[in-house]
């Protein structure tokens, strides 16, 4: 699973897109993601770009694809996709022979549409940050707040892959069934504890064989990229239906992400040692390589925003709520949940989604979630305006925010990945 930079990474490279220069630009030439749009407005159907600087390569009109299938391209081999990313890295160099050519297949990125970037025929969602599993666990088993499985095996469950939706997309408060401690019968109606989840997006490049599992060396070979993800949930309908069989309606409402994957290739000047802490299980042997043990985690900062109606009003940007980093929060790293989601012969495919699971750090200011934040509604949290938040209200948008900074290297991010609640 060694991933190695190349001339793409040089930190003196630079792009005839003059916005791709820009100091703190998320889509420099060193990134290079793929998503899919469309002009905005258009009935238009959705064909893959990459994003570079402010604008967008459509790649078809590049010359450099003959389909819009986004799934396809991420099904091609790991040297295919290299020869693509060198394809695009040289040609959005300055002084290269396509500029004139491929100038006219640039198209500004605040006058497009974008969807989904690639088809998710299959969701998974897991579990790996140790913090956010006791924090939550001390809320229902203040005595036992981690299960011992937590520690020896990725935990995960299958999510809804129709209802995922791009950045920018509002969507309508759930409702269900709820159940107050000291009621005798649960009540039906919209959810009052609906919050945010900060995840990460891994993306399935090469699937896998039924029956063939995809060893732990192997298995960032299979993985496409990284966007941002929010798993919005519903906490009080979360908490009267999710035993025996976990969560049901109060996830499958509604998760959003952004509209570009940061393929494994950009990810490499990024990449950092994956430990535990002293005194831990150490991963069994189908979870455990010298590979993934020097280099397996992602060295990703991110950031929750959160806008309030309020604020929409009065033209303001919003407030942080949460910095936190990859290293910090991931118990397990991505190459173990291929490795681990596979092992019985289950088969993946390209686009399959993986989510991280809640992305919190060892400190409050680090917490992915309101839960976390406002310690289960038990203390609300006080905003620059004089509002205050337990949980989200209607006209809320949540905003996340990533990037990786490292000296040495270029500056990239993964933009934005963006929500409103409606009533």
């Amino acid at each position: 699973m060694t991933m190695n930079t190349d001339t793409t990474h040089a930190p003196q490279l630079r792009s005839w897109v003059a916005s791709a220069n820009v100091a703190g630009c998320d889509f420099p030439i060193q990134n290079l993601p793929f998503g899919r749009f469309r002009p905005a407005g258009s009935a238009e159907a959705f064909r893959i770009g990459v994003a570079i600087g402010d604008q967008v390569l459509d790649l078809k009109a590049a010359g450099l694809v003959a389909h819009a299938d986004m799934n396809a391209l991420m099904g091609a081999t790991p040297a295919e996709r290299r020869a693509l990313r060198e394809r695009l890295s040289a040609g959005l160099a300055e002084g290269s022979a396509q500029q004139a050519a491929w100038a006219q297949a640039l198209v500004p990125q605040a006058q497009c549409d974008y969807t989904v970037p690639c088809e998710v025929r299959d969701y998974t969602d897991f579990y790996t940050s140790v913090h956010h599993a006791t924090t939550v666990g001390k809320q229902f088993r203040p005595d036992n707040p981690l299960l011992p499985n937590y520690k020896w095996v990725p935990i995960g469950y299958h999510g809804r892959a129709s209802s995922i939706m791009v950045s920018g997309t509002a969507f309508k408060r759930p409702q269900g069934q709820t159940k107050a401690a000291d009621a005798a019968v649960p009540t039906f109606g919209p959810c009052k504890r609906l919050d945010y989840e900060l995840e990460l997006a891994y993306f399935v490049g090469q699937g896998n064989a039924l029956g063939e599992p995809v060893g732990i060396d192997s298995a960032e070979a299979h993985l496409f990229g990284v966007g941002l993800f929010n798993d919005w949930s519903a906490r009080d309908l979360q908490a009267w239906e999710y035993q025996p069989l976990g969560p049901f309606l109060s996830k499958n409402f509604a998760s959003t992400v952004s509209p570009w994957i940061v393929t494994m290739e950009a990810l490499a000047p990024f990449r950092a040692p994956f430990t535990r802490p002293a005194g831990d299980p150490q991963p069994l042997p189908y979870l455990d390589s010298a590979a993934n043990r020097a280099q397996g985690a992602l060295d990703i900062t991110l950031e929750v925003w959160l806008q309030t109606a309020k604020m929409r009003a009065a033209g303001e940007e919003g407030v942080r709520l949460t910095r936190g980093n990859t290293t910090q929060a991931a118990y397990w790293t991505a190459a173990q949940l291929v490795a681990h989601h596979t092992v019985n012969g289950c088969n993946l495919n390209p686009g399959d989604l993986l989510g991280s699971g809640t992305l919190s750090g060892p400190t409050p200011g680090e917490a992915g979630s309101l839960l976390e934040l406002s310690q289960g509604g038990k203390q609300p949290i006080s905003l620059p305006n004089g509002e205050t938040r337990s949980f989200l209200e209607d006209g809320d948008t949540l905003i996340l925010r990533g990037w990786c900074e490292r000296a040495g290297a270029v500056r990239i991010g993964l933009g934005e990945a963006r929500g409103t609640v409606i009533g």
